[in-house]
């Protein structure tokens, strides 16, 4: 939903086309890394982790350079499977990574003629874009690469950016092998990337022409911060360098405008690296480019964004606030988080991102995105210094986005609003997570593997999506539906008395007759109590409240004991009869965060209500 707020356009209202064009660096001395020759400085800033990037980088002298075949893309169509075609670009891409970073730590010209099969296998490649996303782009609007069609997706931009550091380091020694290998690759990357970038406004994620009903989200900073790097490092016409590079400050302002300004992440922490740090990344290029003459890290909306990412952490086993599609445990990255840290001088980050490292010590990571993996380099000497904690603020509350956190010893309670069209959205406007004890009691599954049927018409048959599988009511017979209409009203947060309230009924159908169901939680003695109050117009079928549990729970008379007994919730017993339901977690996504079961707790109601209060105390 565009958000009815004044738009900031923090990055073109701060420095015009003429600034950009003023400030850039007339040469790519801006480049913060060590040329190929100087083995002085690629040997010092190796150093931490050179005998992994030789050792991963030998195991890929030999690497046959797979096949992405005609089928892969056609299964997107038939059967929905994105991860066929996935899989082996994602593996070759993988393997030209190690091959690029082993050859700047050695210097030796041994990795060199894979890297130039690596190159030269890229760009025979029909596209650089996924199956899932080419269709939308495509006169036939199939899965199979159209000739000569390409747009900018999430995986062709960062196969230009790793392509265009490839072009950086290494010209000079392809040149020498054959001046070909280079010019094509330069085409391919203008061709692929740079061109259709310049040339079209209606790749969605620009934003260009957004409508009251889009989301943007992290596609946006993603790809931006992509075409940027190329624009850097592969684009020679300074007229057509400077236009495109202050076209990508155009389409991020869409997305700053677009969220909401208190930092949060309303697609959960597993995006935060997507969203926040993404656009990170992108401001700290546009720093380096313009010699820190363009810089926004002093933006409190900049920090805010970075510091989400320490504030949704729970702790025990990497647990974290997963609402939208994120996992429920962290995948952040340590380093990435340090070093958004030091830009914006957050101790808070820089300790946590030092904390994450120490709990499982950071391994490098070898992947398509280039930029971060020469960040790491320097970025592991850096962070051995720093100290560790996690944050100790009592609660943090998000007004716009409408999450709350509330941090009790060894209690940690989440509460979202919200409306039901966020990016990522799940079904879930007045939901609530409870860890006790540093584990997880009240959860959100959170999302299986990706298909076809993940962002189409049919997401909300997926269950994990429904409101009937998150800790909410059934009311009347009805769950909540999908869209920007359906939200949450009067939120209020009382610090004091550590007490959210909203209302959910805008969350449901008109079908549903409520005048009203006020969900209220209330942080007391080391537990939780919860309280709906309701009015209901006609009411034609028996509430029912439900709740998704992380360990299976022992129903008694007016009691659930809950993950073995070590807590409990109590209801009137009058009021409701409980059952129990194990959700069987055959999603590899899913199973590997919560084992082969889940569990839904179900509280129906024995008799038709018109008006009346239902509370619950967890303790």
């Amino acid at each position: 939903m565009l958000n009815p707020k004044v738009e900031l356009n923090l990055l073109t209202k701060s420095f015009s086309e003429e600034d950009i064009r003023k400030s850039l660096s007339s040469s790519k001395k801006w480049v913060p890394y060590p040329d190929y020759k100087d083995r002085h400085g690629w040997k010092a800033l190796t150093l931490s982790v050179y005998n992994t990037l030789i050792e991963e980088g030998e195991a890929c002298l030999k690497y046959q350079w797979q096949v992405v075949k005609a089928t892969d893309y056609l299964a997107f169509e038939r059967n929905g499977s994105r991860v066929i075609m996935e899989k082996p670009m994602n593996e070759n891409a993988k393997a030209l990574s190690k091959l690029f970073l082993a050859e700047l730590a050695e210097g030796k010209g041994r990795f060199l003629d894979q890297i130039i099969n690596g190159v030269w296998y890229f760009t025979e490649m029909s596209t650089w874009s996924l199956s899932a996303h080419v269709p939308g782009y495509q006169s036939s609007k199939r899965s199979l690469p159209q000739s000569d069609t390409h747009v900018v997706d999430l995986v062709a931009g960062d196969m230009g950016s790793m392509l265009s550091w490839i072009h950086y380091f290494f010209k000079a020694e392809m040149d020498k092998v054959n001046p070909e290998i280079a010019s094509r690759l330069k085409t391919n990357i203008k061709a692929r990337v740079i061109q259709p970038y310049l040339t079209r406004n209606d790749m969605w994620w620009q934003a260009f022409d957004i409508t009251p009903a889009q989301v943007v989200n992290n596609w946006n900073p993603w790809c931006n911060f992509n075409v940027l790097t190329c624009l850097l490092l592969i684009e020679d016409n300074e007229q057509q360098k400077v236009a495109g590079i202050y076209k990508t400050m155009q389409s991020v302002d869409k997305f700053i405008n677009y969220i909401k300004h208190d930092g949060a992440c309303e697609e959960g922490p597993s995006y935060w690296g997507h969203a926040a740090g993404k656009l990170y990344d992108y401001l700290k290029m546009l720093s380096l480019a313009t010699g820190d003459k363009v810089n926004f890290f002093d933006q409190q909306m900049i920090k805010d964004m970075g510091e989400y990412i320490a504030q949704s952490y729970v702790g025990g086993d990497s647990w974290v606030v997963n609402f939208a599609d994120a996992s429920a445990k962290s995948t952040a990255d340590p380093l990435l988080i340090y070093r958004y840290g030091r830009s914006v001088n957050s101790k808070e980050m820089q300790r946590f991102a030092k904390y994450l490292h120490d709990k499982e010590p950071t391994q490098f990571r070898f992947g398509r995105d280039a930029f971060r993996s020469l960040e790491d380099l320097a970025t592991f000497q850096h962070i051995a210094l720093e100290s560790s904690s996690t944050p100790t603020n009592a609660y943090k509350w998000y007004p716009e986005t409408e999450f709350l956190y509330i941090r009790d010893q060894n209690l940690f309670f989440a509460a979202k609003g919200g409306f039901n069209k966020e990016s990522h959205n799940h079904n879930d406007v007045g939901s609530f997570l409870l860890f006790l004890g540093e584990q997880p009691v009240f959860i959100d599954a959170g999302v299986g593997t990706y298909n076809k049927k993940t962002f189409s018409k049919e997401r909300y048959d997926i269950w994990t999506m429904q409101s009937d599988y998150h800790n909410l009511p059934r009311i009347n017979g009805y769950q909540q539906r999908f869209g920007a209409q359906y939200k949450s009203q009067n939120n209020r947060f009382d610090a004091k008395k550590r007490e959210f309230e909203l209302e959910i009924a805008g969350a449901y159908p008109k079908e549903a007759k409520i005048n009203s169901w006020i969900r209220k939680y209330r942080v007391e003695n080391k537990g939780l109590l919860i309280t709906d109050q309701f009015d209901i117009e006609s009411p034609l079928t028996e509430h029912v409240i439900h709740f998704l549990l992380a360990k299976e729970p022992r129903v008694k008379t007016g009691i659930v004991e809950l993950n073995d007994g070590a807590y409990a919730l109590s209801y009137d017993k009058s009021l409701f009869d409980a059952s129990v339901e194990a959700i069987e977690q055959d999603d590899i996504r899913l199973s590997k965060v919560w084992g082969n079961q889940i569990y839904r707790l179900s509280l129906k109601a024995k008799t038709t209500t018109k008006k009346g209060v239902y509370r619950f105390s967890i303790k």
